[in-house]
């Protein structure tokens, strides 16, 4: 079962980040993110903020984008980005799968 809300240090563990790397990124694409707080305070990130920080990865880890480039590519074609992500994310899974077997044998 999915949870609802993910904290800041789940999000970082997710994307393999760091967390001040993702409290910068959830302050400057803010207008990308859905992002609530608690009664603490604390940031609670949602599924589908995640999938946009996963897309920021991409294009700022991957593709090596500025941060003013991948909020204008985020702002203007997001599906392609999603896709490349998406595709990404599989390929790394499979090779986690590919690897797993090697042991095993």
């Amino acid at each position: 079962m999915e949870k609802l809300f993910y904290s800041i240090g789940e999000v970082a563990e997710i994307l393999d980040e760091r967390t001040s790397a993702v409290r910068y990124w959830s302050d400057y694409f803010e207008k990308f993110l859905k992002l609530g707080r608690n009664a603490k305070g604390n940031r609670k990130y949602t599924a589908e903020d995640i999938e946009t920080l996963k897309q920021i990865k991409f294009l700022m880890r991957e593709q090596g984008t500025t941060l003013e480039g991948a909020q204008k590519r985020l702002s203007e074609d997001r599906r392609a980005i999603e896709s490349r992500v998406k595709a990404l994310d599989t390929l790394k899974s499979i090779r986690s799968q590919l690897d797993e077997v090697r042991k095993s044998l």
